[in-house]
C-alpha cells in the first residue's frame, strides 16, 4: 500500500467513524504508529483533518459534511456541558435564536421551566424539541430543509430572520479559526447563520474544541462578532486567550 493509499483509507475511516485513533489506524494498516501520526500530519497540511492527542478528526468542507445523526453520538458529554454553560448566558433575553447543529439542539432542553421565550430556529429537529412547552414559542424559518442537517436554508428563510431583532443568538460553525472567522461547508447555510449574526444583538458561540484552528468554505462571522465563546478543555488556556484577543470571552467548560 502506497503512503497515499493509505492516506485515502485513513481519511475514509476517519469520516466514517467521526475520528481516527493512531494505535488502531496503525493496528488496521499494519504500520508504526510514528507512520500513521505522519500520514495525519500531512493529511492536516491539506486540510483535510485536524489532529488531537492520540488521533486526528475530519474537517468538514464543501465535499464533506457529517450529518446530524452522527453528531448526535460523537462527544455528547463534552457538548452537553457546553450547552449548560451556554444556557447560563441567556440572561434577560426574551427572543432567542438557535442554530442548527446538535450542541444547540441540547441547549433548547435545559432551557429554564416558566421562562416565556420566543425561539427562532431553521432546525426542525430543534422546533420539535421545544414545540410541546407551554412557556416557549417557536418560529421555525421556511426554506428547503437539508437532508443531512435537518434545517432550513434559502432566501425564504434569510428574509423572514432579516425582519427580527433578537435578543439572543446561539450560534455553532463547522470551523472556526483566528485568522479566518467562523466557516461552514455550504454557502446557503453560511447566508442564514450571517443573517441571525446581524438580526441579533447579543452573539455566542458554543462548539467542541475540535471546530478550532479548523477551516471550511464560506466564513459568515469573524471571531470579534462574538461576546462569548464557550467550549470544552480540550481547547488549550493558551489557545482560548488567544480568541479572547480579538473580543469575547472565552469559557472552557
Amino acid at each position: 500500500m502506497t503512503a497515499e493509499e493509505r492516506q485515502h483509507r485513513i481519511l475514509a475511516l476517519a469520516r466514517h467513524e467521526g475520528r481516527v485513533e493512531v494505535t488502531a489506524a496503525a493496528t488496521e494498516f499494519g504500520v508504526a504508529p510514528e507512520t500513521v501520526r505522519r500520514d495525519l500530519r500531512d493529511l492536516e497540511h491539506r486540510g483535510l483533518v485536524r489532529r488531537t492527542h492520540g488521533g486526528a478528526y475530519p474537517v468538514e468542507s464543501a465535499g464533506f459534511e457529517t450529518s446530524l445523526a452522527r453528531r448526535e453520538n460523537q462527544n455528547v458529554a463534552d457538548k452537553r456541558r457546553i450547552a449548560a454553560a451556554a444556557v447560563r448566558l441567556l440572561g434577560d433575553a426574551e427572543t432567542v435564536f438557535v442554530d442548527e447543529g446538535y450542541t444547540p439542539q441540547l441547549l433548547t432542553s435545559m432551557l429554564p421551566a416558566g421562562r416565556k421565550l420566543t425561539i427562532v430556529t431553521a432546525s426542525l429537529a430543534t422546533a420539535a424539541a421545544v414545540a410541546e412547552s407551554d412557556d416557549i414559542t417557536v418560529l421555525l424559518l421556511g426554506g428547503r430543509v437539508r437532508g443531512r442537517t435537518l434545517a432550513s436554508v434559502g432566501s425564504w428563510a434569510t428574509e423572514m430572520l432579516s425582519t427580527f431583532v433578537i435578543d439572543l443568538a446561539f450560534l455553532g460553525a463547522n470551523g472556526i479559526s483566528r485568522e479566518f472567522g467562523l466557516t461552514t461547508p455550504d454557502p446557503a447555510v453560511a447566508a442564514v447563520k450571517s443573517q441571525a449574526v446581524r438580526s441579533a444583538r447579543r452573539r455566542v458561540f458554543l462548539g467542541f474544541h475540535s471546530k478550532f484552528g479548523a477551516n471550511s468554505f464560506c466564513r459568515f462571522a469573524d471571531v470579534g462578532d462574538f461576546e462569548t465563546i464557550v467550549t470544552d478543555t480540550g481547547l488549550s488556556a493558551a489557545e482560548a486567550h488567544r480568541y479572547s484577543l480579538l473580543g469575547p470571552q472565552v469559557q472552557r467548560v
